[in-house]
């Protein structure tokens, strides 16, 4: 069991913080976590069937170092760029740090990409060797030129016989993941992310809200090719915290497993809460250890719905892939913030701006390196655009407004596509809504919502129409309606818009 402690007793050790965090690598966290808590549980890996695989702070710092000499005696070196393609097992986190230990880059794969999914990804980032299972071997069938590909088990099979590993100084400023955007807006871009990203990631949720520590059990539910799961692995490093990992988000079981696991904090974003609502009450909803959840996008209609319902807060936050961990909801404003949509107040390391067009930029330590391949999207004095329009209230929190390139011009008037959603979301019956701008002649562009309410039936359209036309302006009330039985989802939840679009224009007509 993981070590607890009286409220308000001292840790055995403070967490990295401030300029610390800068000089901290991936290798330095595994390392020191072992040395600290080598018996304390670090991960636990729930399988579809049940199925647990455990390990506590040592058995991942031995495991991670056999598995890096393995890597090193077959010449993979700093700076090599490795694929990484397995699903939600140890295997992922440990080939990961492994990778990390010796100053080589993890190139995450989705397990749902085929052939020019994933050539794209290896050729853009010059992979030649992939480290995956045979469960995803069908992933790389056709992929031109043929990476070597390693199976993990291998490298399991070899431990034993390995020779000692030597930790060799990581420089924070190495590459640690070449990670590849989800696409929703066009084709996946590679984010040169430093040691330096994770470890000031890890080292924020320490430090502030949510105040990570040895005592908490975190768990996330997302494809380890993602990103979350990834800095859940890195903050439970930081903090001595306990990480379990299921394998995948089943909304039906997913608070049954929180309770099995005594989880104190998880993680969540976009589709996840409006799923987890449609599972019918149960007598043993409030019965948990969850303290605190984080989550991004919350329907600001449901925001109190989901807190009565499972007796928590559950506190907006905000960051990319691009630039890590950047705004969030602390405990003190929560209450006062509830319902509202807004994104909180940036990290201490992080500054926030919004510019005359209504563009939210950022600035601060902790984020990618920049776009591999591609001219560095930051200007001269180090903000970065993130395509998100956005305001500032007086005292300096956020308030999002949707995508630049989610928003409609229809008749002169500027539609966001966001806010649309949010409305639709809070409809009791409304599983999942995208909003988008389809041509007009008359009006340039028209509102179309792609609706994912099986529960209306065909009568969806005339009952959603008047719910928006009770909460927004004419001119925001989608005209074009799709019913659909799901939506393409990102590895990240949210509506892969891109898709969509692609859909409409193959399809040749608006509705």
């Amino acid at each position: 069991m993981a070590e607890t402690a009286a409220p308000g007793t001292p840790r055995e050790e403070p967490p990295l913080a401030g300029a610390d965090l800068q000089d901290a690598s991936l290798a330095d966290l595994v390392v020191r976590a072992a040395r600290r808590w080598p018996d304390r549980p670090a991960w636990t890996f729930e399988d579809a069937d049940g199925g647990l695989t455990r390990l506590d702070f040592a058995a991942v710092e031995a495991r991670t170092a056999a598995w890096a000499q393995q890597l090193r005696e077959r010449g993979v070196d700093q700076g090599d760029r490795v694929g990484v393609l397995l699903g939600n097992t140890a295997d992922f986190p440990t080939a990961w740090l492994a990778l990390a230990r010796l100053g080589a880059a993890m190139v995450p794969l989705n397990v749902r990409y085929r052939s020019a999914d994933a050539g794209h990804v290896l050729a853009d980032a010059g992979v030649r060797l992939v480290l995956a299972s045979p469960a995803y071997s069908a992933v790389l069938a056709g992929v031109t030129p043929a990476p070597e590909v390693l199976d993990v088990a291998a490298l399991d099979a070899g431990a034993a016989t390995a020779a000692p590993f030597e930790q060799r100084p990581v420089d924070p400023a190495t590459t640690a993941n070449v990670q590849y955007t989800s696409g929703t807006t066009g084709r996946p871009k590679g984010c040169l992310l430093p040691h330096r990203y994770w470890t000031t990631l890890a080292g924020s949720l320490t430090t502030e809200f949510p105040h990570l520590t040895g005592d908490d059990v975190m768990l996330t539910a997302q494809p380890f090719h993602y990103i979350d799961p990834q800095w859940n692995v890195a903050a439970a490093l930081m903090a001595g915290a306990h990480l379990v990992a299921l394998d995948g988000f089943h909304p039906s079981t997913f608070f049954s497993r929180v309770r099995a696991h005594g989880v104190t904090y998880f993680y969540c974003l976009a589709s996840m809460p409006v799923l987890l609502l449609r599972m019918d009450p149960d007598p043993a909803d409030r019965d948990h250890r969850v303290r605190a959840v984080q989550c991004s996008a919350i329907p600001p209609g449901r925001h109190a719905e989901i807190e009565e319902r499972w007796g928590v807060g559950w506190h907006e936050a905000f960051g990319m892939t691009e630039t890590g961990a950047d705004i969030r909801v602390g405990a003190e404003e929560h209450d006062a913030l509830v319902g509202t949509g807004c994104l909180g107040r940036p990290a201490a390391h992080r500054e926030v701006r919004v510019d005359d067009d209504g563009q939210l930029w950022l600035r601060g330590p902790g984020m990618m390196d920049g776009y591999l391949g591609h001219p560095s999207p930051f200007d001269p004095d180090g903000w970065f655009p993130t395509g998100d329009l956005a305001r500032l209230d007086d005292e300096g929190r956020v308030y999002l407004a949707g995508r630049m390139k989610d928003m409609i011009r229809r008749s002169g008037e500027n539609v966001a596509a966001h806010e649309v959603e949010d409305v639709l979301q809070s409809h009791p019956e409304v599983r999942l809504a995208a909003v988008l701008g389809v041509p007009d002649d008359v009006r340039g562009e028209e509102v179309k919502a792609y609706v994912v309410a099986p529960g209306l039936g065909e009568d969806a359209p005339e009952v959603l129409r008047a719910w928006c036309e009770e909460r927004l302006a004419a001119f925001k009330v989608p005209r074009y309606w799709e019913l659909r039985a799901s939506l393409p989802l990102t590895a990240s939840q949210r509506v892969e818009k891109a898709a969509l679009r692609r859909e409409a224009a193959a399809a040749g007509t608006a509705s």
